[in-house]
C-alpha cells in the first residue's frame, strides 16, 4: 500500500528547534523528487523545500533559507525536514510529497508544527 506518513510535528518555544520525518513505503521512493510544503490557518499552500531523487540537490524557499535544512535517506525511504531557529510563523501543517519525474505525486496527512511561547 503506498503510504508517506509524517512525524515529529508538535509545540516548540521561539527559536527552537524540530526534526520532521516522512516514511515512505509501497513505491520507489529513491525514484522521486521530494518536497516540504506547509499550509498556515488561512493560507494557501507553500513549498518548503525540494530535494532531488539522489539527494544531491536542494532547493529551498527563501522564508526557510538557512534555517531549514531537508535530507533523505533512501536506504530506509524516509525524508527529513531540521527546523531550527524556529517563528511563530511556522506555525502551519507540514506535508511532505513526492513526486516521479512523469509527474504522479503523493502526498502525505501533514503533522502539525505551532511555535508558540
Amino acid at each position: 500500500q503506498l503510504q508517506l506518513v509524517e512525524s515529529g510535528g508538535g509545540l516548540v518555544q521561539p527559536g527552537g528547534s524540530l526534526r520532521l520525518s516522512c516514511a515512505a513505503s509501497g513505491f520507489t521512493f529513491s525514484s522521486h523528487f521530494a518536497s516540504w510544503y506547509r499550509q498556515a490557518p488561512g493560507k494557501e499552500r507553500e513549498l518548503v523545500a525540494t530535494i532531488s531523487p539522489g539527494g544531491a540537490a536542494t532547493h529551498y524557499a527563501d522564508s526557510v533559507k538557512g534555517r531549514f535544512t531537508m535530507s533523505r535517506d533512501n536506504t530506509n525511504n524516509t525524508l527529513y525536514l531540521q527546523m531550527n531557529s524556529l517563528t511563530p510563523e511556522d506555525t502551519a501543517v507540514f506535508y511532505c510529497q513526492a513526486m516521479h519525474p512523469l509527474g504522479q505525486s503523493y502526498w502525505g496527512q501533514g503533522t502539525q508544527v505551532t511555535v508558540s511561547s
